[in-house]
């Protein structure tokens, strides 16, 4: 027989001998038989209930009280026993019973409803368990019941109305359950009640007026619901309540100034609501108040409170809120204040430094941050000398930091970042022996960091990022053993990192990045086995790296980037735990380690800008988290690994500028979070895979500068998200496909140096958002430009040079008003440009014979131009007709001349009577030499400048200077 059969029997034996019992009128009493019975639903590990026993008279039963006759049960009290298991249905029948505490424990099942007979009960504690269901409405009968908690249980629904009818009742404790719907309005009748806590459920509508029943209220607590709507004025009635707490609501309107007649009011918290207007000057008049917090409200106006009236006031917290003017200059007035924290962050509140805050001497924690206050900071504020927070980041203060906060002995906490703070940091911050955090980031600050920083032992987080500190990091940091966060990045700081630093053994975060530091890394960096994250990027850090690093198996992140380490990457592969690798821009050389892949977390890998070698490895396919994946620009060979399609998170995917071959890997389109794919400049053949269309997610393609073939696919128009797509310097082939116009988001587009063909999709112009380029030069174009590409009006560049393109440039294009790079040169293009296009050079109009207009020659010299294409016959026959026609007027012109002389002449000899005969010989013999050197072509001579007669140069004819002049037009070479 098992143990637990054996528990069984004993359990049965021992109910049957009480029945027995009571049955022969035996001493003991009947209630130990419901007790047995209640045991019976129990599980007990800690064995609390072993010696209820029939063996032993109940009353020397653990947990039990019982009346002075020892006949009947008075309590039950088994808080924190560690049971399970349900409650009893049958406990109600202790009829006695005052006190029932079974909380802290692991009981489970719903409330009894038959506890609503315990007549005398005057204590229900039920808190702490997994008890579920509602809240029996039988409750309300408990007409004796004083105290009734049962929070902080899964118990849900509404809460029972019947509840009112619990007259005596002054504990009320629901909360931390999943009660929802409103406060019931018979909450009024319970004029004892002295505390009421309905935090962390979810109730909502309004807080009841009746409320102020409640007369003898000292604690109301209902943050964390969903109540709404205003605070009832009728709370300003609970004269006893000394904690108001409804923070975390959707409470509205404004702050009733009844509540300021609260006098005995010690904790007021209305954080995290939807309050409004100004703080009532009322709440001054709170005398005993203590902790006022009005946080994340929308609060308007200048503070009104003073801590000169609330003169108990320990904690005021009004962050959160659209409070505006400065703090008042009475606030505190005197040194015997009590107000040990101030929260005024995220306000518009303005001006400087109040100095009457210095009053405030018991101040431990001040902060002011993310508002609008500016100025210097006063060097009093060593009066303060119980502070141990000071926060003041995100403002505008300005000047130095006073040497005086050094004197500020209990200083913990220095958070100043985000401010215009300059000058130096004083050498007496090395004072503060407790100061474990200073945040000086994005101020400055200059000067080198002073070796007394070191001195502050006690320091965990320094971050001094964005600054202007020089100098070297300080050879003694080493003295800040306790220090796990060291942020000096964005400085001027230089030298050697000082080997002391490897002595901070418990530093979790080292960010000297965007620094001007040199040198090596120390090998004493191999002690830092806390280590989890380390970015020194932007140095001079050169070398090889120390093998010892191999020991820092904590490391999360590195990133060494640019800088001139060289070597191997492996010694910083010790860790299993990598999920940022990032390596870029260095000189490290040899293969990639296949060890990479023992870091399953990995999610960013970049080794980009290296000397790596070698072929990737395939056992990278384990990294299946991997998301950033960049090994461009280094000298790997072989295939891209199949195994690389396990990856299937990877978003970046970089492997350009290197010696990679073979195909484009089909498996590339299940990686459908894909977002920028770059293989450019690499030795892949073959097609475009059509399976790309898949990655519907894809930003980036960039392909170019390959030995690609084949067409184009038409699933590229798939990728609608794209912005960039590069094929340029391939061997494609074939048509642009127009499914391309689909890639709406696309604004770089560079499809050059291919062996395209076709004519342009005018589908182009579809692609509106194309603004860097639209390149398609250097392929077998055809066709004209269509005209739908007047539509790119972001376009800037446009590149369509050395194709076969014809036709006209279309006008549409002058709408590209963002153009500032056109070339269509080396084309087939005809007609006149437009004007807008005469800004260009002349280099983007070339090799097009039959284009016109600026920059280009005019279209009417283009016209002239033309006729100089006849053909050398056609030219030949009209100089010779004009010679013909020219020679034959002047002719017939010399023939006038001669027979005018020759009369004259004759007249001439008849008048003188001699000679006659011989004269006209001579006269015959000249014209007949004449008439052979003209018919020897003797007597003109062609230039390419004009014609004119040999013999006589001083006085060319009428019809010669014409012909000279058309002859410098069309400036022809006659020969």
């Amino acid at each position: 027989m098992g143990s637990t059969q054996m528990c069984n029997l004993v359990l049965f034996l021992a109910i049957l001998h009480s029945v027995l019992a009571v049955s022969l009128g035996e001493d003991k009493p009947a209630e130990s038989y419901w007790l047995l019975r209640f045991k019976s639903g129990l599980v007990d590990p800690a064995g609390v209930l072993d010696n209820w026993s029939p063996r032993a008279h109940m009353c020397s039963w653990n947990g039990l009280t019982c009346s002075p006759d020892q006949t009947h049960v008075l309590g039950i009290n088994l808080s924190s026993s560690e049971l399970s298991g349900s409650i009893s249905h049958e406990l109600w029948h202790l009829t006695s019973l005052e006190i029932l505490d079974l909380s802290s424990n692991s009981l489970t099942g719903s409330i009894p409803s038959e506890l609503g007979k315990l007549q005398n009960l005057q204590m229900l504690l039920l808190y702490r368990n997994s008890l579920s269901g509602k809240i029996p409405e039988e409750i309300g009968l408990l007409k004796n019941l004083q105290v009734l908690r049962i929070g902080d249980n899964l118990l849900s629904g509404e809460i029972t109305p019947s509840i009112g009818n619990l007259t005596q009742l002054r504990v009320l404790g629901l909360a931390y359950c999943q009660f929802n719907g409103s406060i019931p309005s018979g909450i009024g009748n319970l004029k004892h009640l002295v505390s009421l806590d309905l935090q962390n459920n979810s109730l909502d509508g309004h807080i009841p007026e009746e409320i102020h029943g409640c007369e003898e209220l000292q604690n109301l607590a209902a943050s964390n619901n969903k109540l709404e709507g205003d605070i009832p004025a009728s709370m300003g009635m609970l004269r006893s309540l000394q904690i108001l707490n409804l923070a975390n609501n959707s409470l509205s309107g404004s702050i009733p100034v009844e509540l300021g007649q609260i006098s005995n009011l010690k904790y007021l918290s209305l954080l995290g609501n939807r309050l409004s207007g100004q703080i009532p000057s009322q709440l001054n008049q709170l005398v005993q108040l203590e902790t006022l917090d009005l946080s994340v409200n929308n609060f308007s106006g200048a503070i009104s409170l003073s801590n000169a009236q609330l003169k108990n006031l320990t904690t005021l917290v009004l962050s959160g809120n659209a409070l505006t003017g400065n703090i008042p200059s009475n606030f505190c007035l005197s040194n015997s204040s009590k107000l040990q924290q101030l929260f005024l962050a995220r306000n518009t509140l303005s001006g400087k430094f109040q100095l009457d805050l210095l009053n405030c001497r018991s101040l431990q924690q001040l902060d002011l941050s993310d508002n609008n206050f500016e100025g210097g900071l006063p060097s009093g504020l060593e009066k303060l000398e119980h502070l141990t927070d000071l926060q003041l980041n995100n403002n505008s203060f300005s000047g130095n930091l006073p040497s005086e906060i050094g004197n500020m002995s209990n200083l913990e906490s220095l958070i100043l970042f985000d401010n215009m703070i300059t000058g130096r940091l004083p050498p007496e911050i090395g004072k503060l022996q407790r100061l474990s955090t200073i945040y000086l980031y994005d101020n400055q600050m200059s000067g080198g960091i002073p070796g007394e920083l070191t001195n502050c032992t006690s320091l965990t987080k320094i971050d001094f990022f964005g600054n202007h500190f020089t100098g070297s990091i300080p050879e003694t940091i080493g003295k800040l053993k306790n220090l796990n966060v060291l942020q000096l990045r964005q400085n001027e700081l230089s030298g050697p990192i000082p080997p002391s630093l490897g002595y901070c053994k418990r530093l979790q975060i080292m960010a000297l990045a965007d620094n001007k530091i040199s040198g090596t890394l120390p090998a004493t960096f191999r002690f830092l086995t806390e280590l989890n994250k380390i970015t020194l990027y932007n140095n001079s850090f050169e070398g090889p790296l120390p093998a010892s690093l191999f020991l820092l198996k904590n490391l999360n992140i590195i990133n060494f980037s640019h800088n001139r380490f060289s070597g191997s990457i492996s010694p910083l592969l010790g860790s299993n735990s990598l999920t940022a690798l990032d390596l870029t821009n260095n000189s490290f050389s040899g293969p990639i380690p296949s060890a990479l892949t023992q870091s399953r977390n990995l999610s960013r890998l970049r080794l980009a800008h290296n000397h790596l070698s070698g072929e990737i490895p395939s056992e990278f396919g384990a990294l299946t988290k991997l998301n950033f994946f960049d090994l461009s620009f280094n000298n790997l060979t072989g295939e891209v690994p199949p195994q690389l399609s396990n990856c299937k998170k990877i978003q970046h995917f970089l492997l350009s500028n290197n010696q990679l071959a073979g195909t484009m890997p089909p498996w590339l389109g299940s990686l459908e979070e894909l977002g920028e794919l770059d293989f450019s400049f690499n030795k892949f053949h073959g097609n475009i895979p059509a399976e790309l269309g898949n990655c519907s997610g894809l930003l980036k393609l960039s392909l170019h500068s390959n030995k690609l073939s084949g067409n184009i696919p038409q699933e590229i128009g798939n990728l609608t998200s794209l912005n960039v797509l590069t094929l340029q310097r391939n061997n494609l082939s074939g048509l642009i496909p127009s499914t391309i116009q689909e890639c709406k988001k696309i604004f770089e587009l560079r499809l050059s140096e291919n062996f395209l063909t076709g004519s342009i999709p005018p589908e182009l112009g579809k692609l509106t958002e194309l603004q860097v380029i639209l390149d398609l030069s250097e392929n077998s174009l055809s066709g004209e430009i269509p005209s739908s590409l007047g539509n790119l009006i972001k376009l800037e560049r446009l590149n369509v040079s050395l194709n076969h393109l014809q036709g006209e440039v279309p006008f549409s294009l002058t709408k590209l008003t963002s153009l500032h790079m056109l070339n269509l040169s080396n084309n087939d293009l005809q007609g006149q440009l437009p004007s807008t296009f005469s800004g260009f050079p002349l280099s983007s109009f070339l090799g097009n014979e039959k284009l016109c207009g600026p920059p280009l020659v005019s279209c009417l010299e283009s016209a002239g131009q033309d006729n100089k294409g006849l053909s050398n016959t056609a030219v030949v026959g009209i100089i010779v007709a004009i010679v013909f026609t020219s020679t034959l007027i002047c002719l017939v012109m010399l023939y006038m001349i001669v027979r005018i002389w020759y009369n004259w002449r004759k007249v001439s000899i008849s008048s003188t009577g001699g000679g006659g005969a011989e004269q006209r010989r001579e006269e015959e013999k000249w014209e007949y030499g004449e008439k052979e050197k003209r018919r020897n072509g003797e007597y003109w001579k062609v230039n390419s400048m004009a014609l004119a007669p040999s013999q006589d140069k001083q006085n060319p004819s009428t019809c010669i200077f014409h012909f000279k002049m058309d002859a410098e037009i069309t400036g022809n070479t006659l020969v």
